[in-house]
């Protein structure tokens, strides 16, 4: 087997999450903004595709080299061995972008990178044509500071894609950011666990996954797995051990709820695909009415914002109601994602520790709020 220097993406704020993650499967890795940098074979490309709950997607690194002139780009972009990576019949579309560099023309670089890699091809397989009716290699020259890097992506669609999502609400939540938030709260599956703005589901089903450790790109297809150079025995390994780690048996105490009856259920519908069945339970309710039968557990909650016109008020009381209900839950811990600067002020209580993070491009702070521990027995 190859070694590859490999990307992991990141949403901002999210990036020690991926590098734990990266870590927790066994490669030593490097963190920059919105990425991991690690090296590994064909299994590890394999193994980051299926298990890696919060990155956005997997890339391999091809080149990565200075480039002040197109000339630059072309000629060091073609002396990359691209016949190591594409097959005769390979789709290869280029995708660019550029930020503080002198090439900022992204429709000039893709298409110089593409007429590279073709030149570099004909010289290899000895044709002048290539019909590109095999696997799909999506190219992309990423230009930073007159720094060019040429990727090919590994994942596909976008691994927050598990597969389940049948139906969804207005503004979801990426699974990638619903399982961020359930990793960075104290939660196990022995614990209870409640999400009060439940929504189409997303925070529950991703605690599910976690609490069964169920790998997160277990039930779809990776783009990578039509590759050639990397073989199908090595995905069919990487799917049966995924297999046997996972515990179906975990039993779990898992509630969403929301106050919408139609999202409760699209929320059981999501849930039944992700194959959860009836293991979390989903009901209309709303904030301010609910209450805990144990000890100990957990609550995440992304509610509305109140960022659209005439909503502010209403979401502002909403919080208020929050901090009260939450109020006697003294042994739970309580996470709220919110935009809203003024939510401690509305909620009635400063968090113990606030942690910023980007809902899409929305700046968000996760609030926490942590409850006692349970006495050492």
């Amino acid at each position: 087997m190859s070694t590859y220097k490999i990307i992991a993406t990141a949403a901002m704020g999210l990036e020690a999450l991926v590098a734990k993650e990266v870590r927790d499967l066994g490669y030593d890795c490097q963190v920059e903004n919105g990425k991991v940098i690690f090296f590994g074979d064909e299994t590890a490309i394999a193994k980051s595709n299926l298990w890696l709950r919060t990155a956005d997607r997997i890339k391999i690194i091809v080149g990565e080299f200075k480039a002040f002139t197109f000339d630059e780009l072309f000629e060091k972009t073609k002396a990359l061995p691209w016949e190591q990576y594409l097959p005769e019949n390979a789709e290869f579309p280029v995708v660019g972008k550029s930020h503080k560099s002198k090439l900022f023309s992204i429709s000039d670089c893709q298409a110089i990178v593409k007429k590279a890699v073709v030149e570099r091809l004909k010289k290899h397989y000895k044709k002048q044509w290539f019909d590109e009716n095999g696997a799909l290699y999506r190219i992309e020259v990423a230009l930073l500071k007159d720094v060019a890097t040429i990727t090919i992506d590994a994942s596909g669609i976008g691994l927050h894609k598990r597969g389940y999502r049948a139906a969804q609400g207005v503004a979801p939540l990426k699974e990638t950011m619903a399982a961020a938030l359930v990793m960075l709260t104290n939660w196990h599956p022995d614990k209870p666990f409640i999400d009060p703005f439940c929504g189409s589901g997303t925070i529950p089903i991703e605690a599910a996954l976690i609490g069964q450790n169920i790998a997160p790109g277990f039930n779809r297809e990776f783009v990578s797995e039509k590759w050639d150079w990397i073989p199908a025995k090595v995905w069919e390994e990487v799917r049966t051990e995924a297999e046997d780690l996972a515990k179906y048996d975990q039993p779990l105490d898992i509630v969403g709820s929301d106050i919408d009856h139609r999202m409760v259920k699209m929320a059981e519908e999501n849930s039944f695909e992700a194959g959860f069945g009836d293991m979390i339970q989903f009901k209309q309710m709303r904030v301010q009415d609910l209450t805990v039968k144990r000890d100990y557990g957990v609550i995440i909650g992304n509610p509305p914002y109140g960022e659209r016109l005439g909503e502010k008020q209403e979401v502002e009381r909403m919080y208020k109601e929050m901090g009260q209900a939450f109020d006697k839950l003294d042994t739970w811990s309580i996470y709220i994602l919110t935009s809203n600067e003024e939510f401690e002020q509305f909620y009635g209580k400063p968090a113990t520790k606030k942690r910023k993070l980007f809902n899409g491009f929305i700046r968000t702070d996760l609030y926490q709020y942590w409850g006692k521990r349970p006495p050492r027995v």
